[in-house]
């Protein structure tokens, strides 16, 4: 038997209700696609931005602490966009939702959000919230990780 990708979302369905269903879905996740590409160039557009201003403003062509960190947060939103939408892009083209990728992603995600913290305006009770989800996330990484190396190198 031949598998196409999206299974879940069959085209051939006797239901024309449910078909039309799959039909649209499947196009909504091909326009979020386009639409994440979208995104990513005007994250671009405004890391080259936030950096032109906090060069071309006193003192010329020096960055201080909260110039590097806002630079920061900008680069790694851009990365995290580009992760969503490789994880779009797997979703279209394969038989599985990738798992390991979106946990890696949103790994990723709380890891930018722990970077850019003002530790000066946060509580601690958010500190030991974000430490728990890395935790979690790295602990379901790892664990995810091991039982890909026990099958033999298949993706989980």
């Amino acid at each position: 038997m031949n598998k196409e990708p999206h299974d879940e979302l069959p085209l051939d369905d006797p239901d024309p209700i449910i078909r039309g269903s799959h039909l649209a879905i499947r196009f909504a996740v091909k326009l979020l696609a386009i639409l994440m590409v979208v995104v990513i160039f005007f994250g671009i557009a405004d890391v080259v931005y936030v950096l032109y201003q906090r060069l071309t403003t006193g003192p010329h062509y020096l960055l201080n602490i909260s110039d590097i960190f806002e630079t920061f947060a900008a680069f790694l939103a851009v990365l995290v966009a580009i992760e969503i939408f490789v994880n779009i892009r797997i979703y279209l083209s394969s038989y599985e939702l990738p798992v390991k990728l979106v946990v890696a992603t949103a790994l990723m995600a709380v890891a930018r959000k722990i970077i850019v913290l003002d530790f000066e305006k946060i509580e601690a009770l958010e500190v030991f919230s974000l430490g728990a989800v890395v935790l979690a996330l790295g602990g379901t990484y790892c664990y995810m990780l091991h039982a890909q190396h026990r099958e033999g190198g298949r993706n989980v």
